[in-house]
């Protein structure tokens, strides 16, 4: 059976692309990395792929905002492409700055009309780099098949989820999009820090659109793709692969079935 074909969409500042290609391609994927302006040039390109990811840093700088000057060249150039990638099946991933790319681009969560929902700068302040213990919600996105718990690493200064209102939270959590969220030591749902590394509401930490096809989420886990990754591996039993592989591994096998 053919590999499912992924593509890597970088920019100027992006930081995570070589990690996440590695992920992909341990998970059973072919992977190609191509800057935006490549696909800029000739944007059909898009159709000989089944899976867009775009990775963590910095795009652009950073200079209007986190993600913001890629979400606006994605939205207004690449929209329609993305639409169709994902209304014939394909899947979508953004990771950190990805993530911020995908709200600020409108295609996450997809449900509410523009400006629903945010990431905005930590409450700490500052950026925050450290590791993080999440609840997966298997059964709404193709990219989570269980609720086994997974620990990740999460980097950033602008991650914190806002909705506009209550009322927009409860809907993103009664359909189901909510698939990813911050616990403390005993497995819950938490505002407290540093479990909670950034202030999210509801402690989400990544969200899917109604098709679970598009996923964004803050922690990065292509950097927890082998065990030694884990700054703890000596002192626990050693698993095959990092946590961060499941993701990865899911989405591929959702596409191979």
């Amino acid at each position: 059976m053919a590999k499912p074909k992924v593509l890597i969409l970088r920019a100027p500042g992006t930081n995570c692309n070589e990690e996440t290609a590695y992920a992909w391609e341990l998970a059973g994927a072919h992977c190609e990395t191509w800057h935006l302006s490549r696909l800029l040039a000739d944007t059909s390109h898009i159709a000989q792929f089944q899976i867009l990811t775009i990775p963590g840093g910095f795009s652009y700088g950073d200079d209007l905002g986190a993600g913001r000057i890629f979400a606006t060249r994605l939205g207004s150039c690449l929209g329609d492409e993305v639409q169709r990638l994902r209304d014939r099946g394909g899947l979508i991933l953004g990771i950190c700055n990805g993530f911020q790319v995908l709200v600020r681009a409108g295609l996450l969560p997809g449900n509410l009309d523009g400006g629903s929902v945010t990431l905005t700068r930590n409450d700490s302040g500052h950026f925050e780099d450290r590791w993080t213990r999440l609840v997966p919600r298997p059964g709404r996105t193709p990219f989570l098949a269980t609720n086994e718990p997974l620990e990740l690493p999460a980097a950033h200064g602008e991650g914190k989820f806002l909705t506009r209102s209550p009322a927009d939270l409860e809907q993103l959590d009664a359909s189901g999009q909510i698939v990813l969220r911050y616990v403390d030591e005993q497995g819950e749902p938490t505002q407290q820090f540093p479990h909670n590394p950034n202030g999210s509401l509801g402690a989400v930490a990544g969200i899917c659109d109604p098709t679970g096809q598009i996923l964004g989420l803050m922690p990065h886990p292509e950097r927890h793709a082998l065990p030694y990754h884990h700054p703890r591996w000596t002192r626990s039993e050693l698993r095959p692969e990092g946590d961060g592989m499941r993701l990865f591994r899911s989405a591929v096998a959702s596409l191979s079935s």
